[in-house]
């Protein structure tokens, strides 16, 4: 049996005289849809969301969502599973099946059940950029909003297996001084910031402060004068004295933290043209296969859906909720 089964949305052309917008919110009230949005999603996806946050903040909205029938999650792919994994009563849909996670591919299920087996002493820490079935194999999950938190509950006496993130490992390696084991994932955008460029951007900007996602690689991270995470970074722009701001994560961010700060100046990091092909390079290609007319036909049709074997979705809700518990 499959480690989970996605029912597929049928292709179905959206009449484009519809206000989406209000189709939208007539079929979220029908449904009894709540809906959940990652800042890396498009500015109009944030905007009709009815909670918008990262990993650790909308996986706390999914379990607590009791008064909803129907979570939709826009977002990608492991954030609606893990939104299933914590609240199995609901119906979770999501846009586009499409949208997955770069990070989560590379850290297949019984890779990571080989590995563990080459080191038996070693505890589990995955980040939450990963699938159900790779969850179900960890002694506990983390976000970046409190991957620190969590280091530091794993016992002393422990070494610590970390993926499937490299360069969020080896920033909490070097914070925490635990020993770690590193899975070689990457981010596909975090690892194409050009450093290059952006100690170009800060000569052409002293005022300006660069601030960083830990998934960036170390060689960004040591120009950076403020590192943490998604949230974070934008508790910083808001809070911070600093007017100008060079951004070192998703663009989608963006919009949030002009609405958050409109007096502040935010300016995106430049990718590095690894590729020709290579465009727009500084925004998630999964996160933005979401749009409004997938979000209505998923809405209308309650598809594509999340379903996931029980004794899976046990397993993997154990580490989950070692995390929460510490959150």
């Amino acid at each position: 049996m499959a480690d989970d089964r996605l029912m597929p949305s049928a292709e179905t052309p959206v009449d484009p005289t519809l206000d989406l917008f209000a189709e939208i919110e007539r079929l979220k009230q029908e449904r009894k849809a709540m809906i959940l949005a990652h800042y890396y999603q498009d500015p109009d996806i944030q905007d009709i969301a009815d909670h918008l946050g990262d990993s650790l903040e909308l996986a706390k909205r999914a379990r607590d969502a009791d008064q909803a029938e129907v979570i939709l999650f826009c977002g990608v792919h492991f954030m609606a599973e893990t939104a299933k994994i914590l609240n199995p009563s609901k119906t979770v849909i999501i846009p586009d099946l499409d949208a997955g996670c770069s990070l989560a591919e590379q850290c297949p299920a019984d890779q990571l059940r080989a590995w563990k087996a080459r080191h038996p002493d070693h505890y589990v820490v995955m980040y939450i950029n990963c699938s159900a079935a790779t969850k179900a194999e960890s002694d506990m999950i983390c976000t970046s909003s409190n991957a620190e938190q969590i280091i530091a509950a794993v016992p002393k006496d422990r070494p610590i297996l970390f993926g499937p993130d490299k360069n969020l490992g080896a920033f909490l390696a070097k914070k925490t001084g635990r020993e770690m084991d590193l899975w070689p994932g990457a981010c596909m955008v975090h690892e194409t910031f050009s450093s290059q460029k952006i100690t170009r951007l800060k000569a052409e900007h002293p005022d300006a402060k660069f601030i960083a996602h830990p998934e960036c690689e170390d060689h960004v991270l040591a120009l950076a004068d403020y590192v943490g995470s998604t949230s974070r970074l934008l508790t910083f722009v808001q809070q911070d004295s600093g007017s100008k701001f060079i951004v070192g994560t998703e663009t989608g961010i963006l919009h949030t933290m002009h609405k958050a700060a409109p007096d502040k100046e935010l300016i995106p990091v430049p990718y590095e043209d690894r590729t020709a092909a290579c465009q727009g390079c500084n925004q998630c290609p999964h996160m933005k296969l979401n749009t409004l007319e997938k979000i209505y036909l998923a809405l209308r049709d309650l598809e594509p859906r999340i379903e996931m074997d029980e004794q899976l979705r046990e397993r993997a809700r154990l580490p989950l909720d070692r995390m929460l518990a510490l959150s």
